[in-house]
């Protein structure tokens, strides 16, 4: 259980972005495509945890002394370094050689990603505001690789939408961690309330702003999920300045039914427009 632990599965929704190419090219119904995007995301999911094992390697000394992370299966001591590091290489051979078979363009997205995600263990994660917008880079590595599996073209909206999600998210994020744990993580203690709060309004009105256009210039019958999408950010803005739980861990969405009420919703209301 503790080698599944440290995959965090938990975090692997962030790879579902791996599908918008699929859908929003109408491509959603071709079987072998979407064979080809779940092994995709399979890929992705291994070379993620793979990142995910190396960061809490190298950050099992400050996990040791942080209230919740002290207790995950390296930082307890319950996963040896050298173990915990060759279940890494393990994985991360593994996705990339199924990266590999799907496509050379896929696989150099991954390259890439893996790179970002190891710089970002290593030293970025330490500079305050770049280490959000690498998030945010990943996060449209993820998306634009689902249309390279499939071979369409790359949509502005299929890299803004992301970007600006994942800089929301973030920014809500580093809020509450710097509330939580700032003692801990001292490039926190950049991310003040003020900071924050301004960080949030600005990325949640670009994010609104460019699912607003996209939905305008490329099929206006979506706008029917513009309430849907407005009360799913209202809904998130509420649990980052009410400094609930959620907004430290993103993936606790999916345990409100509010929210997952608000993205099945989202989702037959998108299927049925395209389709």
């Amino acid at each position: 259980m503790r080698y599944i632990r440290i995959l965090r599965p938990q975090q692997w929704y962030k790879n579902l972005v791996v599908f918008l190419a699929l859908v929003y090219s109408g491509n959603l119904l071709n079987l072998s495509l979407f064979q080809g995007t779940v092994l995709g995301f399979v890929s992705l999911c291994l070379i993620s945890s793979s990142g995910y094992i190396l960061n809490d390697v190298l950050d099992r000394r400050y996990d040791k002394r942080h209230p919740e992370k002290s207790k995950t299966p390296i930082a307890s001591g319950e996963i040896s370094v050298i173990n915990a590091v060759l279940y890494a290489a393990t994985l991360l051979v593994i996705g990339l050689v199924l990266a590999f078979y799907l496509n050379l363009y896929f696989l150099s997205s991954m390259v890439l990603l893996f790179v970002l995600t190891l710089l970002y263990s290593i030293f970025i994660k330490h500079i305050a505001f770049l280490d959000i917008l690498v998030i945010a880079i990943n996060f449209v590595i993820r998306a634009v690789s689902g249309a390279y599996l499939i071979n369409v073209y790359i949509s502005p909206w299929l890299i803004m939408c992301p970007f600006f999600l994942s800089l929301f998210l973030s920014a809500g994020k580093r809020r509450a961690e710097s509330l939580f744990a700032s003692r801990f993580k001292p490039v926190l203690k950049a991310y003040t309330k003020e900071i924050t709060s301004t960080l949030i309004v600005i990325t949640a009105t670009i994010l609104i702003l460019t699912y607003t256009l996209y939905t305008m210039s490329v099929n206006e019958t979506l706008m029917f999920t513009l309430p849907i999408v407005l009360y799913g950010i209202f809904l998130y803005l509420g649990f980052i300045f009410k400094n609930e739980k959620v907004a430290r861990y993103p993936f606790l969405v999916f345990k409100d039914y509010r929210m997952i009420t608000i993205i099945v919703f989202w989702i037959i209301i998108t299927v049925l427009v395209l389709y």
